[in-house]
């Protein structure tokens, strides 16, 4: 059997439409990849982690304000002394206490290390010489007064003691001042009443000559009741003060003074210039063991009641000054008896006051 072929139109027709679909067929694979493309790139945008790296906050803040410099270690405060036990009637009834020991110095705190400039300016101080102890030591040259010292005469004291504890103490004093040309000799004895005894706690003398400058003391003695006598020199050829019971020296100065001595070296500066008592009063005292500045301040004039009456005084105060000596001292002098000193004052540390008042002069 033979297929008749189609006729030409036909096979147009079927050529026309095969084509048509695969023109369809590939338009439609191209558009489908289109798409699919563009979703898996989206796919592909949806799966991209995005991270950055940010401070964190502390670190942030670090960042932006620079770190502040550790604040340095605070020095070790020095350790407190022990107080000291009460002292015994004896020893507190002196014009001044004795002075204390000097204080130890706190060690120095590590720091980090230097700068080059800062360490080189250490080396130099550390290749310096050390000062030694008697020299860091030495007190400054006192102001020269003119002085005028009274005349003459005796004192008899009424001595009235309030211990830190309340417990309360008489007895009597006295003191004697004598002139003889160009020397001078005071001396002081305290004693204390003990049920129907008397006990003497303290004896002192002081002797030497008199210059340009008022008193200038040669020996200084000292006696207190359950210790050894004590003795300070005053050296005028070596210009040195000296002592019996330290191997401490210190350079004798003009005006300088011992603790009997200093009362009529103030009565002599008032009796020269009331003015000069307008500014405070500095005066190197030789004690028993060392010598200190003391610095006397003139509180006013007081009226004071004594058994010779009432007094018109001028009051003179000595107060604590630390690292040298802890006590107070008042003095009150008396214009109209030749600025004698009529009555001392001790207040200690610990509270505990002595006080002696002159009862008798007699010139």
């Amino acid at each position: 059997m033979t297929i008749a072929p189609f006729p030409r139109h036909r096979r147009r027709v079927v050529a026309i439409c095969a084509a048509t679909v695969v023109l369809h067929f590939v338009a439609i694979n191209w558009v489908s990849g289109s798409i699919g493309a563009a979703e898996r790139a989206r796919d592909v945008e949806k799966d991209i982690i995005k991270a950055e790296l940010r401070l964190a906050p502390g670190l942030a803040a670090a960042e932006a304000k620079p770190a502040e410099p550790a604040p340095p270690k605070p020095r070790p405060k020095p350790r407190k002394a022990p107080k000291p036990a009460a002292p015994r009637a004896e020893a507190v009834l002196a014009v001044a206490e004795p002075a204390p020991e000097a204080p130890v110095a706190p060690a120095p705190v590590a720091s980090a290390e230097p700068p080059p400039a800062a360490a080189a300016a250490a080396s130099q101080q550390d290749a310096a010489p050390a000062p030694t102890a008697v020299e860091s030591a030495q007190p400054e040259a006192p102001a020269r007064w003119k002085v005028a010292l009274p005349p003459s005469a005796t004192f008899e004291l009424d001595v009235k003691r309030k211990d830190a504890n309340g417990t309360n103490w008489s007895g009597a004093g006295s003191i004697g001042w004598q002139v003889q040309g160009a020397s001078y000799k005071v001396t002081q004895e305290v004693d204390l009443s003990l049920l129907i005894a008397r006990i003497n706690v303290m004896q002192v003398s002081s002797e030497g000559t008199i210059d340009e400058f008022g008193i200038a003391p040669a020996t200084f003695n000292q006696k207190l009741k359950s210790r050894s006598a004590t003795a300070t020199h005053f050296n005028q050829q070596e210009q040195m003060i000296t002592f019996s019971a330290s191997t401490r020296t210190v350079p004798l100065m003009a005006g300088a003074q011992d603790r009997a001595s200093v009362l009529f070296q103030l009565a002599g500066i008032g009796r020269a210039d009331v003015n000069q008592y307008g500014k405070d009063i500095d005066i190197l005292v030789g004690e028993d063991r060392d010598a200190q500045v003391y610095r006397f301040q003139l509180v006013g004039e007081e009226d004071l009641e004594t058994k010779m009456g009432k007094l018109v005084t001028w009051h003179l105060v000595r107060p604590p000054k630390p690292g040298s000596y802890s006590a107070q001292l008042d003095i009150w002098l008396a214009p109209s008896l030749d600025w004698y000193p009529v009555q001392m004052r001790n207040t200690e540390r610990n509270g505990a006051v002595t006080t002696q008042t002159v009862t008798r002069i007699t010139k």
